[in-house]
């Protein structure tokens, strides 16, 4: 969904706002990846509280790209809602591996 919505922003924001959002949610499963080969619950979510922290740059990237007219009401709230079901995911995965 990041890379269709990217198609929509201006060319000028080629370079900017697009090539950020998609560095963002390639950021997002690269740490959900990198966590998983790790060794210790602390190394693994460590990996996730990334990857949310990422999600959630995500979120406020959008957030802008709806501000500055990019993108309209009915996207943003259709694309928040797939960043909240991933957010959510991320977050449980997150807490079942401090509570360990």
């Amino acid at each position: 969904m990041v890379y269709e919505l990217s198609k929509k922003l201006p060319a000028p924001e080629m370079y900017g706002l697009s090539s950020q959002m998609k560095r963002v949610a390639i950021s997002v499963v690269s740490n959900i990846a990198e966590g998983s080969g790790r060794t210790t619950l602390k190394d693994l979510a460590h990996f996730y509280q990334i990857a949310f922290s990422s999600i959630i740059e995500l979120l406020t990237q959008l957030i802008i790209c709806n501000d500055l007219g990019f993108i309209s009401d009915a996207e943003t709230i259709l694309i928040r809602k797939e960043i909240e079901k991933v957010s959510n995911k991320i977050n449980a995965l997150r807490q079942s591996r401090i509570n360990k």
